[in-house]
């Protein structure tokens, strides 16, 4: 239903369609039979919020229950916003049109650190107090959930609670407990008590924090009754969680306009900078038949002939070959092409390939990660030169002409020769297309690489490393753009200020709350977007808090330093971290959980790849 206040000024803005709702498969129920509503708001546009998957699950899940009503929110881009505050108009849900202060719950995913000034934003426009010591009665719960809540003290103020790990069952336990509570009667102070002794729960207002004299943590002190530590909740058997038969099809254009289909969730392979990797771990799998059942209804559904295989490595989903073979029996004669988006170089063979392109070539990328063989054993890629080339040859052979290679700077140990071997790695995949005898004669090779700084990140080996400074990183970009010198590669990178700002915040603290409330007081949002970033007033703003931004982002880590995370546990040890870090300085890679158990402590879940290894070593 088209919000009746905003519907005069849908020609006023760049796109109108991000604001009108009414799409296929979107859920509208009568009000007189709901009991709870549930604002799911993604802090970004339209366009980014309906390509994530988390949202896609969650908001079908929610609405299957008969008396709740889970609506979708996004962030109105700066033409609406404007519109909005010179007319008085409060954020509102897209399925109903009504202001979110009129919902029980207002529920954020937290994909991304540069958001969260429109997380304060959004609640600015809707009229609702921003710190949760402001908002009273049992009202209004302002919850998130998604990767960067591993470390959620930059926002600690501001929400009433956390769901740390995977959501599907833990959400709908609040819920109903939420219900419990205002049945009978209990304060909101009750509530939140109550569910921090939920698994997978955290209520920051229920722990207090101090600080030494160099600013880093001297205590995180839990009230009476809660829990110290908080253990991340965590699905087991992927073939019995909920996934829905249908997603929500957009009236414009978004960034992934396709079936997104789950495979596995956690990976084996342990790169030390993978913040991904170790906060999913075990490996947990659906079945091909599971897999197959599902895509097969979701593209029946929404009428999409894309289908995104999606995991972290979807190469070491250990029947993939079945798979793909279950999957082009139906999707060859429909005209539904396969994508695999997280291809390992050591993972990619002909069989693959084969099926990938039976109706449509999709790209083909790969991560390297780094440009010599120590850079990658320091990182625990356990990547060589020899399969890449081999994997490109494979492409090439197939009929591919383009390759992207993506890679980071930055890294710890990390020399001038290991970034200019990302150019000539390049080249070496170039000099692979020519030596093809069987190349599709006139066309020429393309080889895209991109470079993104390294921002150390919470719950990885590297979490007490400094990350390097932006004037660094801008010299290994020049110097690595210089090293090129053939037209058929085209290099890419990411702005090192924003890489450096997002470091602030990965490992921020409590105090940080102020900074971005003050950030946005002064305008600051949309800071993953080019034309709103403003590096300059965000250091004005951090230094104008008293705060050193070099602080988080340059500073290195003692590792019996107490971290601002260190209260969660998502299931790998610190001990195991630290070790691995070590082994990263002597250049020694891990072998992959499928090879050899390390004991990262991720068999306590009992299931998944590293519980079964566990079990045949002892």
């Amino acid at each position: 239903m088209i919000n009746k206040q905003i519907e005069p000024f849908l020609l006023q803005v760049q796109k109108p369609g991000r604001y009108v709702g009414g799409e296929i498969n979107s859920v509208h129920k009568d009000l007189k039979d709901v009991d709870v509503r549930f604002a799911f708001c993604f802090p970004d546009t339209y366009e980014i919020g309906m390509s994530h998957l988390g949202m896609k699950i969650l908001y079908s899940q929610f609405n299957e229950v008969p008396h709740i009503w889970c609506e979708r929110v996004f962030a109105p881009w700066i033409d609406m916003e404007k519109i909005m505050l010179e007319n008085n108009i409060p954020l509102w849900g897209l399925e109903s049109g009504d202001p979110i202060t009129d919902f029980e719950f207002i529920g954020f995913t937290l994909q991304y650190e540069l958001s969260y000034t429109n997380i304060l934003q959004m609640l600015k426009l809707a009229n609702i107090p921003i710190r949760s010591c402001d908002r009273k009665g049992l009202k209004q719960i302002v919850a998130a959930g998604g990767p960067c809540a591993c470390n959620a003290e930059p926002l600690a103020d501001f929400f009433d609670l956390f769901f740390i790990g995977e959501g599907e069952e833990v959400d709908l336990e609040v819920i109903e407990l939420f219900r419990k509570c205002r049945d009978e009667g209990r304060s909101r102070e009750e509530f939140l008590f109550l569910c921090s002794q939920i698994e997978g729960v955290y209520v920051p207002s229920l722990y207090t924090v101090e600080y030494n004299d160099d600013g880093t943590l001297k205590a995180f002190t839990p009230k009476q009754g809660v829990p110290a530590k908080i253990h991340k909740r965590i699905i087991m058997e992927l073939d019995e969680v909920y996934y829905p038969d249908k997603f929500v099809v957009p009236l414009i254009e978004i960034i992934h306009d396709r079936v997104v289909q789950e495979i596995f969730r956690g990976c084996i392979r342990g790169c030390r900078f993978c913040q991904a990797g170790f906060l999913n771990r075990p490996v947990r799998e659906k079945s091909p038949d599971t897999i197959d059942k599902q895509c097969h209804a979701l593209c029946r559904n929404t009428g999409y002939d894309e289908i995104s295989l999606s995991s972290l490595s979807s190469s070491d989903y250990t029947q993939i070959r079945e798979l793909l073979d279950r999957l082009t029996q139906w999707s060859l004669k429909e005209s539904v092409s396969l994508s695999l988006p997280s291809m390992r170089v050591d993972g990619f063979d002909e069989k693959i390939l084969s099926k990938l392109k039976t109706v449509r070539k999709s790209g083909l990328t790969f991560a390297p990660e780094a440009g010599t063989q120590r850079m990658r054993d320091v990182i625990n890629k356990n990547v060589t030169e020899e399969e890449l080339v081999n994997t490109c040859s494979v492409a090439f052979k197939g009929g591919w002409t383009a390759v992207k290679l993506y890679f980071m700077i930055g890294l710890p140990t990390e020399t001038l020769d290991d970034v200019l071997g990302i150019g000539d790695l390049a080249q070496t995949v170039v000099n692979t297309y020519y030596k093809n005898e069987n190349r599709q004669k006139g066309k020429q090779v393309k080889v895209t690489i991109s470079t993104s700084a390294f921002i150390p990140k919470p719950f990885t080996p590297f979490q007490w490393e400094p990350q390097t400074a932006v004037e660094e990183t801008y010299e290994k970009q020049k110097a690595l753009k210089n090293n090129i010198t053939s037209r058929k590669i085209v290099y890419n990178y990411h702005d090192a200020k924003v890489s450096y700002l997002e470091g602030v915040f990965a490992r921020g603290d409590r105090r940080l709350c102020a900074v971005i409330e003050e950030a946005v007081n002064r305008g600051l949002h949309f800071d993953g977007w080019d034309d709103c970033f403003d590096f300059d007033g965000w250091i004005q703003v951090i230094k104008d808090c008293g705060l050193d931004p070099d602080f988080y982002v340059t500073r290195r880590r003692s590792f019996d330093e107490l971290l601002p995370w260190d209260h969660i546990d998502y299931g790998v040890s610190k001990s195991f971290l630290l070790s691995e870090c070590k082994k990263a300085y002597a250049n020694t890679p891990t072998p992959n959980c499928r090879e050899k158990c390390s004991g990262c402590g991720a068999a306590k879940y009992g299931g998944g790849v590293c519980f079964e290894k566990h079990k045949s070593m002892v």
